[in-house]
């Protein structure tokens, strides 16, 4: 039945793909000829008219869009044609910052989610309680780009704390190069993370509420209260762990949505990841970045949530059953 499964969302996958695949190249066709940004518009007619055949843009939609698919099948997403290197390379080369970036807002929104979520559920009539409550919702509704300008007037700026932005000294790991290993590096990732992370960690406050106030009127909980356990270990040892489940599930749909949604933060903070690449792509319509990058989305959020389908028909039984039907 596992199998019948898995087949199924991979079958579902795959279909998915593709017709994103078609929705993304029409919207990408409709920005107009990049031709026009890339060229001097001074250049002479011929000039323009050698580089739209040479970029294959003189050919219809249809089988520019049929050589795309034949292209990617094979791993060619095609060439930058800004950077003069292949798409998937330059993505790829900007992907670790990204990651480091993600990774590091989503262990602040975890550190400090759990807990006031759990010191928010325990202590839901105390104003300790209803202010962190407030204090989600206010994090839920503030605008990224505006917190990250105040962050940089404040503390760097006005106290001259961290700096402005960029990613700072980097050290290779394994042939990779990060940021993580510095201590000016760590320093010019403080501010972006904590951005980057006021999101999720609304959102984890608000589900670790949410979760802590149901369970915490089950009957195990209050057979285990009726039997004199103290309240620190029912929390932990009780709640938490049921708590757990959905929240686990969560992360990783949002860690897929961070580095989808990074962009903002990455353009206000100067971050050289995948989602500046694409803002700088999409300023000099540069086609097959910005097709790649959008791919790139679509296939990790396509393997987060079948990775997340697995382990939730692995929990349940109930949804192998009807993710077949």
């Amino acid at each position: 039945m596992m199998g019948t499964f898995l087949l199924y969302r991979t079958l579902q996958a795959f279909v998915t793909l593709a017709v994103v695949s078609i929705i993304i190249f029409l919207g990408v066709f409709a920005l107009g000829n990049p031709v026009y940004v890339l060229v001097d518009p001074s250049a002479p007619a011929d000039v323009v008219e050698q580089t739209i055949r040479r970029l294959g843009l003189d050919r219809p939609i249809y089988e520019q869009y049929g050589i795309f698919v034949t292209n990617a099948l094979s791993g060619d997403l095609g060439t930058s044609y800004t950077h003069a290197q292949p798409s998937l390379a330059l993505i790829a080369s900007r992907f670790t910052a990204t990651f480091e970036l993600v990774l590091a807002s989503l262990v602040i929104a975890v550190a400090l989610g759990l807990p006031l979520g759990l010191i928010a559920g325990y202590g839901k009539n105390n104003w300790v309680g209803r202010t962190l409550s407030s204090v989600s919702i206010l994090g839920i509704s503030v605008p990224i780009f505006w917190l990250g300008l105040l962050m940089i007037i404040v503390f760097s700026l006005e106290l001259k704390w961290l700096p402005t932005g960029g990613r700072g000294e980097t050290v290779a790991l394994f042939g990779v190069e990060t940021s993580l290993l510095t201590l000016d590096g760590l320093s010019h990732l403080v501010l972006p993370a904590m951005a980057l992370s006021l999101f999720p960690l609304a959102l984890i406050i608000r589900l670790t509420r949410a979760g802590v106030r149901e369970h915490s009127q089950m009957d195990y909980v209050r057979f285990a209260r009726a039997m004199g356990i103290r309240p620190a270990k029912l929390l932990f040892a009780y709640v938490l762990r049921n708590v757990l489940i959905p929240i686990v599930t969560m992360i990783g749909l949002i860690f897929g949505t961070l580095i989808a949604f990074a962009v903002v933060t990455e353009t206000v903070f100067a971050w050289p990841g995948i989602g500046k690449l694409l803002i700088d792509s999409i300023k000099v319509s540069d086609r097959p970045v910005i097709i790649a990058y959008l791919l790139f989305v679509v296939v990790m959020f396509l393997v987060i949530n079948l990775i997340v389908d697995v382990i939730n028909a692995a929990l349940d039984p109930r949804i192998r059953l009807s993710g077949t039907s």
